[in-house]
């Protein structure tokens, strides 16, 4: 198979979809790998690198985009890289189709079959492509949100540990998932006073026992989010309903009692966000201020460690890309009912019912595809 790796073209955005260690496992089984000059060059992998491990490098991306049957990606694809798919390739990446119907109608006009890396499960019901970028970007969240809340960011002025004699800042992680429990980590590691809100209880348990009562554990309810907009300087909203749009748990009438500079950070952003007053933003411009309360929305905030971000994702990809490459989307999908879920749109028809129920389209389920 011929597979082609493009240059990510989204604002401040470093990664690449595939390491040139990934390139030469694709290339020992018989595959063609053309990548895009300087596609890995944001995170450190010169044109070189993917030339020793056996792919070519194209100058021409039309060229790249035209002549390959399989396209990986990290981000969405762009408007332009949209333009570009054909009905006989396949396209896997993040896509977050949920909150994005403009880019879900131009990839069902185009025909091409998009499989995404967050609706991929595993055996134990997780997200085993989406948990890597999870880890990265609640870890980030918690340094993103440090920064926000100094003075020149528009926050209150709080340094996270505080010092002897002084408290440390409050921090509440809404959602205990991977996102959420890596956030939380990192606010104890730095020293923070750190809640964790979720609405199930076995999850809590969980922490709780892991952490050994380091980090506060509460069921999350009305009552008790109106409590940790209260009293939190900072707020991570870290929930995920698996290939659909968050739910808005923080309203802009809820940000009148918050305490002014407190800082929200929407890892959710990539599927709508959180929080009612949400909106993306770039690394160029990351935060923005509602009502005295600061807000950080970066919508690919792992693509700021582009290093470590491509090489823990290409961990959990190449094992996919590999059974896309060997067997074809179509047999791949058949063999593995977990890889099956990462189907999202196909010739024309949307394989995912959260991304269906969202813009009201009809869906047609993966097995019914492969079943014809």
């Amino acid at each position: 198979m011929h597979i082609g790796v493009p240059k990510e073209i989204k604002n401040h955005e470093y990664r690449v979809a595939l390491t040139p260690g990934g390139a030469r496992e694709l290339v020992a089984r018989g595959h063609r790998v053309s990548v895009q000059a300087e596609a890995g060059s944001g995170c450190g992998y010169p044109d070189d690198a993917y030339r020793e491990a056996g792919a070519e490098v194209l100058a021409d991306v039309e060229a790249l985009w035209a002549s390959t049957d399989l396209i990986l990606k990290v981000k969405e694809p762009q408007a332009e890289e949209v333009a570009r798919l054909r009905p006989a390739q396949t396209l896997f990446t993040y896509l977050h189709l949920a909150a994005e119907e403009k880019l879900t109608r131009g990839l069902i006009d185009s025909g091409a079959t998009c499989i995404a890396y967050e609706t991929i499960t595993d055996d134990l019901g997780g997200l085993p492509l989406l948990a890597p970028m999870s880890r990265v970007a609640g870890r980030m969240a918690v340094q993103a949100g440090a920064h926000s809340l100094e003075k020149a960011q528009g926050g209150a002025g709080i340094l996270l540990p505080g010092v002897p004699g002084v408290a440390p800042a409050k921090v509440a992680v809404i959602g205990g998932g991977v996102v959420g429990e890596n956030a939380a980590r990192m606010a104890l590691g730095l020293g923070a006073e750190v809640t964790i809100l979720d609405k199930f209880l076995p999850r809590l348990e969980v922490l709780d026992h892991r952490y050994q009562g380091q980090i506060r554990t509460v069921y999350s309810t009305t009552e008790t989010l109106e409590a940790a907009v209260r009293e939190s300087d900072m707020i991570i909203g870290a929930v995920l309903v698996p290939g659909a749009a968050a739910p808005k748990l923080i309203t802009r009438a809820m940000l009148a009692e918050m305490k002014p500079g407190s800082v929200l950070v929407d890892v959710a952003i990539d599927q709508g966000g959180c929080f009612e007053t949400s909106k993306p933003t770039t690394h160029a411009e990351p935060s923005y201020v509602v009502d005295g309360i600061v807000h950080y929305c970066v919508a690919n905030m792992p693509g700021a460690v582009a290093r470590t971000s491509t090489q823990a994702l290409t961990n959990a990809t190449l094992p996919f890309v590999i059974a896309l490459a060997d067997k074809g989307w179509k047999r791949a999908l058949t063999d593995d009912p977990h890889f099956r879920g990462g189907l999202n749109v196909h010739a024309g028809q949307v394989t995912y019912a959260a991304v269906g129920e969202a813009f009201g389209l009809e869906v047609v389920s993966p097995e019914q595809l492969l079943k014809d």
